[in-house]
């Protein structure tokens, strides 16, 4: 009998889940990004008519998984339950969007990575028979979550060449038990280990995270047998350019080599004219760049199978003030496209 569970961390779904619909809405900086045209949805501003910041990013959630839900014509009451996290305190903005929805909900929180988490966790309860059919989204917004972790932007503080720009974006998937039909299925997840280098500097995620991406994507490779010539793309979720190349070194010290079809979403999301510096990062990462580009690509053809990390720095202000180091995290997930 076929093991659900592959060497110390790696899950393989027997019965492989179905993504059937996705849909992404960004902010304007996003959409005026090398990926643009492949978001469902493009912020005039970021209020889009709101009082707040997170009013704003709490309707870009929400509305999120409204236009996923319509393209294959799903109501609310056909999911069995909700999973969805993001960046504020008390992922308040997936808090609230739950309160209206009125379908069971779990909250959940790995910073950047919670996407990937999200993704593992609904597979996890479509192919143990607790579900047929899960929503999952996550979300974030620049303003809100520098005013919390940073700097409030009106400060009009000088950030670091190590920074990270935050996207203001949403992600949201409709995950079902696998049809034959569809074109788009999970096979395999790896929830990943807290890892904490002792990097302190709350300006340059990249280098606290890259450790613990090149921990999952080793021990992956590691538990399954797989190489990275196995995969068209392998993709980290909100490392930038500093920790895009960290992760690739590191993972090559343990004699794999994924230099030849690597990249980062928090790369792909800017280009380098639009002054971000170290590129993007926030839960609206991956998750918009998953649902607005990597995807389209898979139904598509053009990408046939990808492995998808999601890295999560989960520090707090809290944490920073009393001069804490980073744990960091990082989830992973196999999505296969058309055959």
């Amino acid at each position: 009998m076929q093991n659900k569970k592959i060497g110390k961390q790696t899950i393989n779904f027997l019965n492989p889940i179905s993504v059937v619909s996705f849909a992404s809405i960004v902010g304007p900086k996003e959409g005026q990004g090398p990926l643009g045209t492949g978001f469902d949805y493009i912020l005039e501003n970021n209020l889009d008519g709101e009082k707040s910041w997170e009013k704003t990013e709490q309707k870009m959630l929400e509305h999120s998984l409204e236009i996923a839900l319509a393209k294959k014509n799903l109501l609310l009451q056909d999911l069995d339950y909700f999973l969805a996290g993001d960046l504020l305190n008390q992922i308040m903005s997936s808090n609230f969007t739950a309160r209206s929805l009125g379908v069971p909900y779990i909250g959940i929180y790995g910073a950047c990575s919670t996407l990937v988490e999200g993704l593992v966790l609904g597979s996890i309860l479509i192919d143990g028979g607790f579900a047929n059919r899960v929503g999952v989204a996550c979300s974030s917004h620049h303003d809100a979550a520098e005013r919390q972790l940073r700097f409030p932007t009106e400060l009009g503080v000088q950030r670091t060449m190590t920074a990270q720009w935050t996207v203001t974006g949403s992600g949201a998937y409709i995950l079902e038990a696998n049809s034959e039909k569809n074109d788009l299925i999970i096979t395999q997840g790896i929830l990943g280990k807290v890892i904490d280098m002792g990097q302190a500097n709350a300006t340059d995620m990249g280098s606290a995270m890259a450790p613990a991406a090149a921990d999952t994507i080793i021990r992956y490779f590691q538990d399954t047998g797989k190489n990275p010539k196995d995969f068209d793309l392998i993709i980290t979720g909100d490392l930038g350019n500093i920790g895009r190349v960290l992760c690739e070194e590191l993972v090559l010290q343990k004699g794999f080599d994924i230099s030849f079809n690597y990249s980062d979403c928090g790369v792909l999301i800017y280009d380098p004219g639009q002054d971000v510096h170290a590129g993007g990062s926030g839960c609206g990462c991956s998750a918009s760049v998953l649902a607005g580009y990597l995807l389209p690509q898979m139904l598509k053809g053009n990408l046939k199978n990808i492995f998808l990390v999601a890295t999560g720095a989960l520090l707090s202000p809290t944490s920073t003030q009393q001069g804490e180091t980073i744990p960091c995290i990082a989830h992973g997930v196999v999505i296969q496209g058309k055959s």
